[in-house]
């Protein structure tokens, strides 16, 4: 499995070290919300989202970024998170 890293990131994300020990996404199906804005967050989704494509490219990680920053606010759990990103990902890597 791929391991995003802070320093992969294209952007910073605050740390919300209060929830940072409580358990993060791991796979579908997950109900829970996500926190766009927390770094603890957004590295677990990344890494997933990269496996999933089968991809280690660090373009594609920052476009993943982008497309979650810009992702609409009601797409909120994590599951919804996961689904959105890889169908974006696949529709702007398509030829």
């Amino acid at each position: 499995m791929l391991i995003v890293k802070a320093f992969d990131l294209k952007f910073k994300y605050r740390k919300y070290t209060e929830t940072r020990d409580e358990p993060k996404f791991c796979g579908l199906p997950d109900p829970a919300p996500f926190n766009r804005d927390d770094q603890y967050e957004v590295l677990p989704m990344l890494s997933a989202v990269m496996d999933e494509l089968g991809s280690c490219d660090g373009e594609l990680l920052h476009l993943l970024e982008d497309i979650l920053n810009e992702m609409p606010r009601f797409v909120a759990t994590r599951a919804e998170v996961f689904d959105y990103l890889v169908g974006s990902a696949r529709e702007c890597l398509r030829p």
